[in-house]
């Protein structure tokens, strides 16, 4: 990050560019199911930016997202952001991804589900000094959550086989080969 530019400003345009991700992502939780009939009254196109739209591609249903949808939209990004997170981070880094914990709990889009992050975080605070720190700490406080909805307890030790990295050509997608987006320095 520059020195002139603000560490909100920073996270913004870090949500900005996953935004899109997100919503790839949970387009997927949404598509009505091959050969169901869709009401086109019902239901819009979801494509890419920049992609025409093609009649072909699958439709989902009108109105908002689900709380359970946004839900596992969520959980998607930040095991995935767990599994990508550095071995080594720097303090930027470190600083970024408790910062981003705690505007989810503030600017979560479900009040009730905010408010409860909310309280976890305060009882099991960010651990994020490493890659594997990061991710078992996601996935305690992700079982932390699913108690509390009275689902199944996901075993943490497996977290690396479920959330690993991401399958991309010459590393590009891991976040040290980022380092625009987390600050320069390597402190």
């Amino acid at each position: 990050m520059s020195e002139n530019q603000n560490p909100i400003e920073s996270i913004c345009n870090t949500f900005s560019k996953i935004s899109t991700s997100i919503q790839s992502n949970l387009s997927k939780f949404i598509q009505t199911p091959p050969n169901k009939p869709t009401n086109p009254h019902l239901s819009v196109s979801i494509s890419a930016p920049n992609t025409p739209t093609d009649s072909s591609l699958p439709h989902t249903k009108a109105g908002p997202v689900t709380r359970e949808e946004l839900g596992r939209a969520t959980w998607t990004f930040i095991h995935t952001l767990g599994a990508q997170y550095p071995e080594k981070p720097t303090r930027q880094q470190k600083k970024d991804v408790k910062e981003l914990m705690a505007i989810l709990s503030r600017m979560y889009p479900c009040q009730e589900c905010a408010d409860h992050f909310k309280e976890v975080l305060r009882s099991n605070p960010v651990n994020a000094g490493s890659q594997a720190e990061f991710s078992q700490w996601l996935c305690r406080v992700h079982n932390v959550v699913n108690r509390s909805l009275g689902k199944p307890i996901f075993p943490c030790e497996r977290v690396d086989a479920r959330w690993g990295k991401l399958d991309c050509e010459h590393r590009l997608c891991d976040l040290q080969g980022s380092m625009t987006l987390f600050g320069s320095r390597n402190n």
